[in-house]
């Protein structure tokens, strides 16, 4: 009996005590799909692979390393990519699109946790290999979690701070044990790091911007690279994964090639040429009005509209809150209500927009309409005292003005709430109390931003307040967005249906210092602090949506981001030799999954 019962309080000491292997895990609830599931539901399994596609973006490039500072100004897409695939390198796990947050394995054939989730294993593929065909090993993981660490940009670089061990276990395991600054979803992004290989590369000269083609597990090798304009893959015919369910019916084409142009009007001429095989457009106006040219008529060209089933997200003008002029929440109330959504949408956009309310608009996470519930008030404490009361009831909604620009009953509600911000109106100026004008300037990166950002500053005019407005090119954009070098910007905040981690590098008090972070607004907020830690330590369906709706009510008192608006489709006009499956997942189309269909 002793010999039975010593081996195991040994093991209970340890923290050894064996769990289930899973196929899948899921933030909330169970996978979707069982573990003998043949492939995602929203794939095409029997797709014939070959062929080619091209994708267009604006900007440039100057490393094909993504994971280090220097990368962010330029981006070598497609390396580490959400919208067109992993191409190089590869996660732990796959996240289905179909699902709000389900991960199924890929890297790792298994994975192991408790239900505290205070450990995750994670049980590699034996036949998971690298492009030069060595194995992955539990030691390239460990190599990447502490090169990330050493070297990596933000967010890689701080996954090990919420790691109290991490160990190899067996041949094919590595465990991370969780230290207490870890939460529910921390497992979760684990799940998603990315693997790199220990035995091809060099620590002390990775955060270097390297235009050498590296080594990765993925289904793609880089093929050609003509600096700062175009990208070329090839698939490797050797791909280890290509038949594990969650690659059947992806990575489709032989040939990838991403090209680069400076402005968005050259990338859709070369759309229109046919250079460039598929066009994501966000514009009401251009999908109405700019395809009339000859490829549209004669069906060589498709246009295609989708309806994902996902929360709006939030696109504004953003208050850069680390400049004085607004650390004032009635100042920034008050500037919010001096843009006309209405004479925009109308004169801009031909009424296509909905005005956004709410970060996570037209899904149950979204507190606008809905007034607190008992657990929300109980969630919040005395937080709700910061909450405007009809953000709080539900009643709350941004005012609909007359259209004209300049409506005077919205307009004196904007300078009442400036007053309570200390600015007057003097001599047909807006002034503080020492005599200076309110002026700030909107950093935009493109005619359409430029455009809507003119329309602001005509109505900021008529109350005295003076703004500037610079657009400048894809570099500078982004490093001054990197440095929070602005005092005003557009920027979209995606929504999905399970918030978590990213929230820490948008809102949290500590990414406000961090270059590199998406904290563009700067919030220092302890309070805000403490809803995302609510959110991010939620265990039940129900406790979750009362924590990201009290968190919403929250970020919508500060202010924080002056609310634009949104469409609930997803626009995207294609080649017709692109072929895509017929199922939509919840999250919208899927690149990934699509085809060359002149493929014989």
């Amino acid at each position: 009996m002793l010999r039975i019962v010593v081996p195991l309080v040994l093991s209970l000491l340890c923290g050894a005590v064996a769990a289930e292997p899973l196929h899948g895990i899921a933030m909330h609830g169970e996978p979707a799909l069982p573990a003998d599931y043949k492939h995602f539901p929203y794939v095409n399994p029997d797709v014939k692979k070959g062929g080619k596609i091209t994708y267009g973006v604006v900007g440039t490039f100057d490393s094909l390393n993504p994971f280090i500072l220097k990368s962010m100004r330029t981006t070598a897409r497609g390396m580490w990519d959400p919208e067109y695939g992993n191409l190089v390198y590869e996660s732990l796990m796959q996240r289905s699109r179909d699902e709000p947050f389900t991960l199924y394995g890929l890297l790792a054939e298994t994975v192991e946790w408790d239900d505290n989730r205070s450990f995750i294993q994670f049980n590699l593929n034996p036949k998971a290999k690298w492009a030069d065909g060595q194995p992955v090993t539990p030691e390239d993981v460990m190599f990447t979690f502490e090169l990330m660490r050493d070297k990596g940009r933000v967010p890689f670089a701080n996954r090990l701070n919420v790691v109290a061990k991490m160990e190899k276990v067996g041949e094919h395991s590595v465990r991370f044990t969780f230290n207490d600054k870890a939460d529910r979803e921390t497992p979760l992004i684990f799940g998603l790091f990315p693997v790199l290989p220990k035995h091809a590369i060099d620590p002390e000269t990775f955060d270097r911007s390297s235009l050498t083609p590296p080594v990765g597990s993925g289904p793609y090798k880089v093929k050609t690279v003509k600096p700062g304009e175009s990208i070329t893959y090839e698939r490797d015919p050797n791909y280890w994964g290509k038949d594990i369910p969650a690659k059947v019916g992806t990575d489709n084409y032989d040939q990838i090639t991403v090209q680069y142009f400076l402005q968005d009007t050259t990338l859709f001429e070369a759309f229109k040429k046919g250079d460039i095989d598929v066009y994501p457009d966000g514009n009401p106006g251009h999908w109405a009005n700019a395809y009339n040219f000859p490829a549209v008529t004669s069906g060589t060209v498709v246009k295609d509209v989708y309806t994902p089933k996902l929360p709006s997200g939030m696109l504004g003008f953003v208050f850069n809150t680390r400049r004085p002029i607004f650390t004032d929440t009635k100042v920034r109330e008050g500037l919010s209500l001096v843009f006309d959504f209405e004479w925009a949408n109308k004169n801009l956009y031909s009424g296509a927009y909905k005005r956004t309310q709410s970060f996570w608009q037209n899904s149950e996470l979204s507190s606008f309409g809905v007034p607190a519930n008992a657990a929300e008030l109980a969630l919040l404490g005395p937080i709700k005292d910061k909450i405007a009361p009809a953000i709080l009831d539900g009643t709350y909604k941004l005012p609909v003005t007359d259209g004209s620009g300049r409506d005077r009953n919205v307009l004196k509600q904007a300078v009442e709430l400036l007053k309570q911000g200390r600015y007057t109106i003097q001599g047909g100026k807006m002034l503080d109390a020492s005599g200076r004008q309110l002026a700030f300037e909107i950093m935009t990166q493109n005619a359409d931003q430029e455009k809507l950002a003119i329309a602001y500053q005509r109505s900021l005019q008529t109350i005295g307040i003076a703004a500037s407005i610079r657009t400048v090119d894809d570099s500078q954009y982004q490093s001054r967005t990197n440095s929070f070098d602005y005092d005003m910007i557009m920027k979209s905040y995606t929504s999905s249906l399970s918030p978590g981690n990213e929230q820490l590098g948008r809102w949290s008090s500590a990414a406000r210092t961090r270059e590199g972070t998406d904290s563009f607004a700067g919030a220092n907020d302890p309070d805000i602090d403490t809803l995302i830690d609510h959110v991010l330590r939620a265990r039940s369906a129900e406790d979750f949506t009362a924590a990201v709706r009290s968190y919403d009510r929250l970020l919508l008192s500060g202010h924080y981001v002056l609310p634009l608006y949104h469409i609930d489709q997803q626009w995207v006009a294609h080649s017709k030799r692109i072929g895509r499956p017929d199922s939509v997942p919840l999250n919208g189309y899927q690149l990934p999954v699509w085809w060359d269909t002149s493929v014989q």
